[in-house]
């Protein structure tokens, strides 16, 4: 690494975005998805396990099945977004493991410790989940992250047979930004955090 990045950049990632509820009618592209993905990717996790597997739901057929799945609150706000990705983790996520640590003993680790797997898989996948939010952030999308969704129904219906357990959804595109609140407040770091 070469120092800091240049102040813009830490705008548009941290202190100008913003998370949004109001969606511009303009397209987030499949390659868009992908090249956050690519970079989503590249944030660490424990053992490189990377759990984190993704659903990007944009076409109209796929928003009407996402639709039962959500909160009263968050139905208005995610059809109109052009992207949501339900962001999930995978609870074997260690199968994977001989590929990512190119080891075939490290998965061994994980064998039959269903707590073990249970907070590795949250808790990596919950990073990879904010890594996305940042990726897009970087090129140039807006995001609006979000609970409030059933998550059985959303297994059901997006993860079918497979051993994926949904974490959160964001809602992805190009934000309206006359239609933003004003910015919270945030914790002073003196009310946060500490140093020893």
């Amino acid at each position: 690494m070469s120092g800091s990045i240049d102040s813009t950049a830490l705008e548009q990632l941290f202190n100008e975005a913003r998370t949004h509820s109001s969606w511009l009618n303009m397209p987030v592209k499949d390659e868009q998805l992908k090249q956050a993905w690519d970079l989503a990717k590249m944030g660490p996790t424990a053992v490189n396990c990377s759990p984190t597997r993704i659903v990007f739901v944009r076409s109209p057929e796929a928003k009407e099945r996402l639709k039962p799945c959500l909160s009263e609150g968050n139905v208005e706000k995610t059809m109109a977004a052009p992207a949501t990705a339900i962001i999930g983790h995978d609870m074997a996520f260690y199968n994977k493991l001989d590929k990512l640590t190119l080891s075939d003993e490290t998965k061994l680790r994980f064998i039959g410790k269903p707590a073990l797997i249970d907070s590795t898989a949250y808790r990596n996948g919950t990073l990879q989940g904010a890594y996305l939010i940042l990726a897009c952030r970087a090129l140039g999308l807006d995001c609006g992250p979000m609970s409030g969704f059933d998550p059985i129904k959303t297994e059901s219906e997006f993860f079918p047979e497979q051993s994926i357990t949904p974490n959160f959804m964001c809602n992805i595109g190009y934000g309206d930004s006359k239609k933003l609140k004003e910015r919270r407040p945030r914790l002073d770091f003196e009310e946060a955090c500490s140093i020893v």
